[in-house]
């Protein structure tokens, strides 16, 4: 069947959102909603899938749940043409989860690589929510039977999880989606990935061989959004490099991790491939090239922190977004719900 186009993507609301975010992220769910139609969630059930300690408790949960939707709106995301709102206000996520959970099998969990970095030698004390909680991103995305995901290189495994739980679905069912009108026996779409943009993995600043990441310890190791234009170029400034100038060519970069980070950084927020910024700047000192990446990087990011400071001082605002949101999200997700409950055989009320 054809499906209706539509785009599915969340953040989790863990704090300190940073560049990677946004060049990984929100620049790109910006650009769709000129495109497609867009829903664009907070996924703060996810958020539990760590330690309380990770996450902050509820007032931090609610205050980060905040200051992602700031982000989205800030960033440029209009939540009239499209829907912002926050995971845990729509039940169609938790309850289409469990089928799922059915539906998928253990050997294909175990084959996610990010349980086994998250769980790291203590697997045994992890939380069964940290191991499924790839089943509920499929839920996430197949809820509104999404059609495409933008997501970054780390989270291509699990879209694929989330392709492999809907053709299970589909194969499983056959026969009732097709004794339900749908003739071709396919109810849930297989979602495609977008993965766009010369900065799809923005690297520590300190470590070009590690993703930015607000777990680091070091705050140097990331740009934040909510930095001021004072520390952000006192960041890029003591950025890790090498000695030697800028190649001319992408090639160059290949064995020099750091220097690719940055000139990645600067050819997304530019909007340019990595070789034009190298025809600029190739065979010139880092210092100089470093300059200009803080003054590109400051008139990008200092708007977008400005519009999120005063988008979080006024959090009735934010959350009259997030409950209107909901309530549009709902209505796409009950009449999903409804036809998986017929397809899979429950009893519900007409």
């Amino acid at each position: 069947m054809a499906f209706v186009e539509r785009v599915f993507s969340g953040v989790q609301p863990t704090g300190n959102l940073h560049l990677g975010n946004y060049l990984g992220a929100i620049v790109n769910f910006v650009k769709m909603q000129e495109t497609h139609n867009c829903i664009y969630c907070v996924v703060d059930l996810h958020a539990l899938t760590q330690p309380v300690e990770v996450w902050g408790g509820p007032s931090e949960l609610a205050r980060n749940t905040r200051e992602v939707t700031a982000a989205f709106i800030a960033a440029g995301i209009d939540p009239k043409k499209h829907i912002v709102f926050n995971q845990s206000q729509v039940s169609g996520h938790a309850e289409l989860a469990w089928i799922f959970n059915c539906v998928a099998r253990v050997g294909w969990l175990n084959r996610m690589t990010q349980f086994k970095e998250k769980a790291g030698k203590d697997r045994e004390n992890a939380s069964v929510g940290l191991y499924d909680y790839p089943v509920l991103m499929a839920a996430d995305i197949l809820l509104y039977r999404a059609t495409h995901v933008p997501v970054g290189d780390d989270q291509k495994q699990h879209l694929e999880l989330s392709r492999d739980i809907a053709q299970k679905f589909n194969n499983d069912f056959g026969d009732s989606i097709r004794g339900h009108g749908f003739n071709d026996g396919m109810y849930f779409p297989l979602p495609e990935p977008f993965i766009t943009g010369p900065a799809t993995r923005v690297m520590s600043l300190r470590d070009g061989t590690k993703k930015m990441s607000k777990s680091d310890a070091s705050d140097y190791s990331r740009i934040n959004l909510t930095d001021d234009a004072d520390t952000i170029a006192q960041k890029i400034r003591k950025a890790k490099t090498d000695p030697e100038p800028l190649p001319s060519e992408e090639k160059g970069l290949e064995p020099r991790p750091e220097a690719d980070n940055l000139v990645g950084i600067y050819a997304a927020l530019s909007e340019r491939p990595k070789a034009g910024v190298l025809r600029e700047f190739g065979g010139g000192q880092f210092s100089s090239f470093k300059n200009a990446l803080v003054e590109l990087c400051v008139a990008k990011l200092s708007p977008i922190a400005a519009e999120m400071k005063r988008l979080v001082a006024d959090p009735g605002h934010v959350d009259a977004i997030l409950i209107e949101g909901a309530d549009r999200a709902r209505a796409i997700a009950a009449e999903t719900m409804k036809a998986t409950q017929d397809i899979v055989g429950f009893v519900r009320k007409r």
